[in-house]
């Protein structure tokens, strides 16, 4: 095997026993094995090296995997490796052609297979390292959402948001170590809810039930102003509509408001997301005075970070 190239190793809460045998042979060939202590105490043998992650891991990647250049270096990642994983910042950083990815089933297709739900269907989201309020978006009538959280308390943070947006009634769903011996699976309702969850390994999933309070938020420009926080000195829903439909905003970009009340706004493609790094970015016209940005005075609920 070419030395350059990096195993990237998907693995469940089954462990060794759930692994191909395509996978357990990269294991077996592999000098140093990276991944976080969980993890690597799933692969038996002493017979290598074995390196934990730091935290912060980002900054330190770099070097870790320079450090090991020439080595047969085997990544461990939970799950699909591309999925919300150490994957995709690998393929990233140094190029798909440096990697060979050996998927596990991902915690979601796990979670969809326990409740009968087509994956397809299914909005899948994470709070991990994210604020909570990133769900505001996603959250409507009859929607069904998977929610990937860090620690047991996260089954609690989804309710108090889902409480929040007057979705108390939706059905909640706990599901833990997914495809371990240790698997547990607890059903209850998000105004009702405040036991954290068996495990910190656990996913969320959630059908969205509005109460007689419930205010969804739509997808399409054009927001009531409740939607928003401002100090009242907020351009009228229909302008936010048009100017938006008239600006016609691609998936990644990043659009600033700059006028009378600056705020950032990032299009995904599927609502509205806090902004992040735009492939590219366009201005918003000016307003009439042409006036260069000053504090932004109203952010929305939905989006901010």
């Amino acid at each position: 095997m070419d030395a350059r190239v990096i195993t990237v190793v998907g693995i469940g809460a089954d462990g060794w026993d759930g692994l191909a045998e395509e996978s357990r042979e990269a294991l077996r060939t592999a000098e140093v094995l990276f991944g976080n202590r969980r993890q690597l105490d799933l692969v038996p043998g002493a017979d290598r090296e074995r390196v934990a992650w730091p935290s912060p891991l980002l900054p330190a990647l770099p070097g870790l995997i320079e450090r090991h250049e020439g080595r047969a270096i085997a990544v461990l990642a939970s799950g699909d490796p591309m999925f919300h994983g150490i994957g995709s910042t690998l393929a990233g950083m140094l190029g798909a052609d440096r990697l060979r990815v050996l998927p596990h089933p991902s915690s979601a297709s796990l979670a969809c297979a326990r409740l009968g739900w087509p994956l397809d269907r299914v909005d899948v989201l994470s709070i991990v390292g994210r604020p909570a309020a990133a769900l505001n978006a996603a959250v409507a009538p009859g929607q069904r959402l998977v929610v990937l959280g860090a620690g047991r308390e996260a089954p609690i943070i989804v309710a108090a948001v889902l409480s929040g947006r007057g979705f108390g009634p939706s059905r909640m769903t706990a599901l833990c170590d997914l495809g371990s011996a240790e698997e547990t699976i607890r059903h209850g309702v998000a105004q009702e809810w405040t036991e954290p969850a068996a495990s910190a390994l656990t996913l969320t999933a959630v059908e969205c039930v509005p109460g007689p309070d419930a205010a969804p938020l739509p997808r399409t420009p054009g927001l009531r102003d409740d939607a928003f926080e401002h100090d009242g000195q907020i351009t009228k829903s229909e302008v936010r509509a048009v100017t938006l439909s008239r600006l016609a905003p691609l998936p990644g970009e990043l659009l600033w408001d700059v006028g009378a009340a600056p705020a950032a706004w990032r299009s995904s493609g599927r609502g509205r997301t806090p902004p992040a790094r735009p492939s590219r970015s366009r201005a918003a016209p000016a307003g009439p005075s042409g006036s260069a940005p000053t504090r932004p005075r109203w952010a929305c609920r939905a989006c901010r970070s």
